[in-house]
């Protein structure tokens, strides 16, 4: 069976950050962010896999009925720049084709509020993507949720792990929703329907 045409696979949302309470709201975090409110939506809590150095949450996504999806939530346990280990992992063990694979991530390049779903490309520098390429290849989906460029002569490795701004946090709950909505409608209606609506 050629594993990239089995509509039976799962998904797999990979939400890219870093482990432990002290990065939790930083915005190098905001693809755990993602993924735990999709993990909410489905009314379950992550637990860590057996066999990956990550926590899961199985379930499905979309409208009831046969546009449903097939997913497992994600959130690597292995620090952002090691992201590749544990999500390939995972792919592996549930079976994943590389092409339903969707990485959650910050984006320096896009502005603060505004998102790009894609398919392959290159890793702009992000270390979770570097990560995940070099493990599995470019061919996965991105949902790349934009931070805008550090201020100033500020290093782009202190702004990332820097908490979002107090002006961003007032708009950070429906950004964070606004990117669950885009994964949800990438794995249930594809991809051209979820950049025709989300690709602001």
């Amino acid at each position: 069976m050629d594993v990239t045409t089995d509509s039976a696979a799962p998904w797999l949302i990979a939400g890219l950050g870093n482990p432990g309470p002290e990065y939790e709201r930083n915005r190098h975090n905001v693809g755990f962010m993602v993924v735990d409110l999709l993990a909410e939506r489905l009314g379950a809590r992550f637990k860590r896999h057996g066999k990956a150095q990550a926590q899961v949450v199985e379930g499905r996504l979309g409208p009831p009925g046969p546009g449903s999806r097939r997913v497992v939530l994600a959130k690597p346990m292995s620090y952002m720049n090691l992201s590749g280990g544990p999500v390939t992992a995972l792919r592996d063990f549930y079976k994943v084709p590389t092409a339903r694979v969707v990485a959650v991530h910050d984006e320096l390049d896009i502005d603060f509020g505004v998102l790009r779903v894609k398919l392959a490309g290159g890793d702009n520098g992000h270390n979770g993507l570097k990560s995940m390429t070099k493990a599995m290849g470019p061919e996965y989906h991105r949902v790349r949720c934009g931070i805008g460029r550090p201020p100033g002569r500020m290093q782009v490795a202190d702004f990332v792990l820097k908490d979002f701004s107090s002006v961003e946090r007032k708009e950070l709950d429906w950004f964070v929703d606004r990117a669950a909505d885009a994964v949800e409608c990438l794995v249930s209606e594809g991809l051209e329907r979820a950049q025709g609506l989300y690709n602001s």
